[in-house]
């Protein structure tokens, strides 16, 4: 599929294993919504701060998140076009998945007349 093509293993594996973690996962919920420094969500989880600046350079290595700066803070704000990247990867494994599903169908519709 072209989806996949278009995609390295490498950037794949950054990409699923950033979203592999329930800590990043609703980091990058949370800056769907607003856009949460990096110290408030620190506050939101019981974690050092510096765990959680772990998590966020994981989300950001693998493209979801950006950083920008505003005064002593770092805001994070999500990268919407990498996340529908990861939709349509998801959406052509499924895609991968129905096809054999309907070969399967068909063989046995086959294989009872």
């Amino acid at each position: 599929m072209v989806v996949l093509q278009e995609e390295s293993e490498e950037s794949l594996n950054q990409l699923f294993r950033a979203l592999a973690d329930g800590t990043r996962r609703d980091i990058l919920a949370r800056s769907l919504t607003e856009t949460p420094s990096v110290s408030t969500l620190a506050a939101r989880y019981a974690m050092s701060f510096a765990a959680v600046q772990k998590h966020v350079a994981v989300l950001e290595r693998a493209g979801l998140i950006q950083k920008r700066a505003s005064g002593r803070e770092q805001l994070i704000s999500t990268n919407h076009e990498r996340l529908q990247r990861a939709s349509a990867v998801l959406d052509a494994y499924e895609s991968i998945w129905r096809q054999r599903v309907a070969q399967l169908d068909d063989l046995f519709q086959e294989e009872g007349e």
